[in-house]
């Protein structure tokens, strides 16, 4: 998603009408009585218009034509492009929040589990930590509220938590070991989201930058980790973009800004209300010239793909991984007088060899979304081979390199996914989520174990995945129906330590352990090491 503000599952890591016509047609747009009337310059009206009077004026029932209209938005949205949506009031704040780079509420991660709000991490500093709380407290009640146990939903439980600042909330926690209830009072505050889910140090020279998305803090956290990185001796750097669904277009320019020198094209824009508009290097970049391998895969979209095309098209760096998204169209968002808004598509981008990359929409917003399934079908997640592209869509590189347009950013050096057969068993046993629910389960029970460890380093080095817990793990499966023989299980058992670990380290220390621990069973991350490795190597 790149806006401007005025799985099929193979591995366990991967899985409103009147209003809509008057914004994207230049109309005027008012209301009256409820109902939103459009009208053009002059005395000319448009027939919707007749059609939503005779509906309230005729109709046989009594209608909501609040409701009748945000319908009909939602629909026409849908039918012009995938990405134009219609966002109502109720759900404004929460999609605004996530790409803001902060929110008022109590300062905590969580999951419902076993129809439970359960802590996974508090956020050091926030007002939930401050009072005490700690991770694998459960919430029973909110307030008054009763929580656990009436089949509470995340958005729900959003609600009851999130609130303005300095405002307060009473909650009763159930923790592991006490018997009774506690009682916090917990006064809200600002609580800042990260776009960077970690950065650290592979080795001696290279160094791993995760971005999730592009929100109003994504460059400032890129240059923080960038310096932090460099003052421990980082020479190559590796940004995954896997996943990144985008944000902001001006925060992913600011991030290829600092990985391109001067005056070189980053992306350009253009629409039939949006005259051409250029953006260019602009600043002295803090990674101009040193080696950087960019990860992408069918998950990256949008901005990150402006980041990867813009890198890719001036010959600069390495891209790795699968042919990523294909959103190459921009959104604008528009305040509404109900107090929602609209996401308008104004625009496409166009990486500096001048391809779009927007994948086709037939108008059918549920199979553009799916495509991602195609590809398993087609062969292309498994094998670089089955991917094939028009001549007509063939871009050439200033360095001479042919990249294609039509359809996402294609990596330099494509990594498929594995098609074993003898992963089967483990992967459907992950796949169902027997492994990620064991590993929470043991990191609730152990926690005050394994907080022991002085740190994730030292938790990967002498945590033991023991027999007892591998058969746990099988009898779990067995429970689910999910059966193997000798050698699956024990293929499994050799797949599931890493995986377990870097789970549970993730429960007990924060997202930022679950990286290094998980590292070796990255394909695509091992891809890039080996690349940078390598080009040392010859360098020598």
């Amino acid at each position: 998603m790149t806006f401007t503000m005025k799985n099929k599952v193979i591995t366990p890591i991967i899985l409103a009408a009147v209003l809509a016509i008057g914004v994207c047609m230049g109309l005027y747009i008012s209301k009256s009585n409820g109902i939103a009337t459009v009208s053009k310059s002059g005395d000319d009206s448009l027939f919707i218009n007749e059609v939503f009077s005779l509906i309230n004026d005729e109709y046989v029932d009594t209608i909501d034509m609040n409701n009748i209209q945000i319908k009909a938005v939602t629909h026409v949205l849908e039918s012009m492009d995938p990405h134009s949506e219609y966002i109502e009031p109720k759900i404004l704040d929460d999609v605004n929040d996530n790409l803001h780079g902060s929110f008022e509420g109590i300062g905590v991660s969580f999951r419902i589990e076993k129809d439970t709000i359960t802590i996974i991490e508090t956020i050091k500093g926030g007002p939930s930590e401050k009072v005490g709380i700690l991770a694998g407290d459960r919430i029973v009640y909110v307030g008054d509220t009763l929580v656990a146990g009436v089949k509470v939903d995340n958005d729900a439980a959003m609600r009851l938590l999130k609130g303005p600042k300095k405002t307060k909330v009473d909650v009763k926690i159930k923790r592991h070991g006490v018997a009774e209830l506690l009682d916090f009072t917990i006064t809200r505050d600002v609580i800042p989201t990260y776009s960077i889910d970690v950065s650290y140090m592979i080795n001696k020279e290279i160094g791993f930058i995760k971005l999730t998305k592009f929100s109003q803090t994504t460059s400032n956290e890129f240059v923080k980790a960038l310096k932090e990185l460099k003052s421990q001796g980082m020479t190559k750097l590796i940004l995954d973009l896997r996943d990144n669904t985008g944000g902001y277009l001006g925060e992913a320019v600011a991030v290829a800004d600092h990985m391109l020198p001067g005056n070189e094209l980053i992306v350009y824009t253009e629409g039939e209300h949006r005259p051409r508009s250029y953006i260019f290097a602009r600043q002295k970049g803090l990674w101009e010239k040193e080696d950087v391998v960019v990860l992408i895969n069918e998950g990256s979209a949008s901005a990150s793909e402006i980041v990867a095309g813009a890198l890719q098209d001036n010959d600069r760096g390495t891209i790795i991984g699968r042919r990523s998204f294909g959103k190459g169209l921009v959104q604008e968002q528009f305040e509404l007088g109900d107090n929602g808004a609209i996401r308008l598509t104004v625009a496409r981008y166009y990486t500096p060899t001048g391809r779009c990359i927007q994948k086709p929409f037939t108008g059918d917003k549920t199979e553009y979304l799916l495509e991602e399934l195609e590809r398993y079908a087609s062969g292309e997640m498994f094998s670089v081979d089955s991917i094939h592209f028009a001549d007509s869509l063939k871009y050439i590189t200033p360095g001479g390199k042919i990249v294609y347009g039509g359809g996402g950013i294609m990596p330099d050096i494509y990594v498929p996914l594995q098609d074993d057969s003898t992963h089967y068993f483990f992967n459907k046993m992950a796949n169902a989520g027997i492994l990620f629910q064991y590993a929470f389960d043991y990191s609730d029970a152990h926690r005050a174990d394994i907080l022991k460890y002085d740190d994730v380093v030292e938790f990967n080095d002498k945590f033991i995945f023991t027999d007892a817990m591998f058969d746990e793990l099988m009898r779990r499966a067995h429970d689910k129906k999910i059966e193997g023989n000798e050698v699956d299980e024990k293929i499994a058992r050799e797949l599931s330590e890493p995986l377990f670990k870097a789970y549970v380290a993730r429960n007990v220390f924060g997202d930022e352990a679950f990286y290094p621990i998980y590292e070796p069973m990255d394909d695509i991350l091992q891809e890039a090491i080996k690349q940078l490795t390598h080009n040392a190597d010859i360098e020598h």
